[in-house]
């Protein structure tokens, strides 16, 4: 198989460069950047196709601005990752020690309050 994603239209054989999903509750056909995966209600349009795309009468057509220069993830992106991949490295927060308080034991979101065994039982 190859790693090049063809034209998603018959007989066309050109590599795909947009991806077109259609949202129907807004009757609006959107054409954009070729996603980085797959999805089984998108199509994949190479640029011939993206060019000549028209929806039905009654619909928009909306065409996302495409990055052309450098082909590959913006700064934006690279910083995102980097962070995220710093957020994933930090060790996880340790609660304090006397964050349990004199009354019980810390689990979770949740607090095991001890009865007071000098205190009587208020039910009857």
């Amino acid at each position: 198989m190859s790693p090049v994603r063809r034209c998603s239209r018959t007989a066309c054989r050109q590599p795909a460069v947009f991806t077109l999903t259609y949202v129907y509750a807004d009757s609006t056909a959107v054409l954009g950047p070729l996603a980085a995966y797959v999805e089984p209600h998108c199509y994949d349009l190479c640029a011939m196709h993206a060019d000549r795309l028209t929806a039905p009468r009654g619909w928009e057509v909306v065409r996302l601005p495409v990055e052309t220069v450098g082909g590959g993830p913006g700064s934006d992106d690279l910083e995102a990752l980097a962070d995220a991949v710093r957020e994933a490295a930090r060790p996880p927060a340790r609660p304090a020690d006397d964050a349990d308080g004199p009354d019980g034991m810390r689990r979770g979101h949740l607090r095991v309050v001890r009865s007071d065994p000098s205190r009587p039982d208020p039910r009857p």
